[in-house]
């Protein structure tokens, strides 16, 4: 069965982020997060005959909406290897690359997949690729307590790190923590972790947010993807990034700006900022009023695009 890429995921800024590839009819394009589909199809309706399109994704649910079209290619893997798959399929450069960053709708709302603290009975996986071999409870219940409490801080921001990893190690001597609901009592979010005036939801996103991006190395992945994504685009190539959090957006918002993802300026003999990328809107772009209240996840999303020099 066909699973229509509406009731997977709807994209965020479709219509903007594409607009921003500049898309010319006989090019060769990269959607590095392919999920439902959606950027990839609104990607093929622009490209003539002549044209291509590869699609990265490393969650197996994702092939249930693999387009059938000559001018698409469907790439199983963590988009981190963008470049050595383009190197495989013979592409010297391509013309333009778009990465939609944030969490399918579809995974959150798996109960199996346990990237939602609604689910309680949900394991804690958080695997982006299935076939992964580590997940969140590993991590929950293997890491040290300064590991987690460093994860909670540097990856959820979170001022309650320490406390949080405490709370943990001392749960996890007596009980393996093996689900969502395991979690939830650990940390007690009826009001004993500290809660107050409800903050507990923005907290638990934010510590889900932390074992996901470790569980999956999100930022690691995401720097090597931007390096490759240098290479691979060609002079006049457009780079289409669309982040959800502070972390994401800071590297990718380095790379436009200084062409590493720590922000380092390199200047040439007269002073002038050496970097591949020329910002295409120096500032970022978020979505309507009408698509925040259509979509909720998109309220926190940021558009960047750049241009290859």
């Amino acid at each position: 069965m066909i699973v229509r890429a509406e009731t997977y995921h709807v994209p965020v800024l479709l219509k903007e982020s594409i607009d921003g590839l500049a898309i010319q009819p006989g090019g060769v394009y990269v959607d590095v997060t392919f999920g439902g589909g959606g950027h990839s199809r609104e990607i093929l309706r622009r490209l003539g005959p002549d044209g291509h399109l590869y699609s990265f994704d490393q969650d197996a649910d994702a092939e249930k909406n693999i387009v059938d079209d000559d001018r698409f290619t469907f790439v199983r893997s963590n988009f981190r290897y963008v470049k050595q798959w383009m190197r495989y399929y013979g592409v010297e450069h391509v013309d333009g690359l778009l990465a939609d960053l944030g969490v399918s709708s579809h995974h959150f709302d798996d109960e199996t997949r346990g990237f939602s603290f609604r689910f309680e009975e949900s394991p804690l996986d958080m695997r982006m690729n299935k076939r992964a071999s580590l997940t969140a409870a590993d991590v929950v219940n293997g890491y040290s307590e300064e590991q987690l409490a460093d994860i909670f801080y540097l990856y959820g921001e979170l001022k309650q790190a320490r406390k949080i990893a405490s709370l943990i190690v001392k749960a996890r001597a007596q009980r393996r923590i093996a689900t969502t609901g395991d979690l939830l009592t650990v940390l007690g979010v009826d009001g004993q972790w500290s809660m107050v005036n409800g903050q507990w939801k923005k907290d638990m996103a934010r510590l889900f947010q932390a074992l996901r991006i470790e569980v999956n190395h999100e930022m690691e992945a995401l720097k090597e993807m931007l390096r490759g994504a240098t290479e691979v685009l060609g002079e006049g190539g457009r780079l289409s990034v669309i982040t959800y959090h502070s972390l994401e957006d800071r590297i990718v918002k380095n790379v436009m700006k200084a062409g590493n993802a720590e922000g380092r300026v390199s200047q040439d003999f007269f002073g002038r900022i050496e970097a591949p990328f020329r910002p295409v809107n120096n500032k970022v772009i978020v979505p309507d009023a009408e698509e925040q209240q259509q979509n909720p996840r998109s309220r926190s999303a940021k558009l960047r695009i750049a241009e290859k020099v």
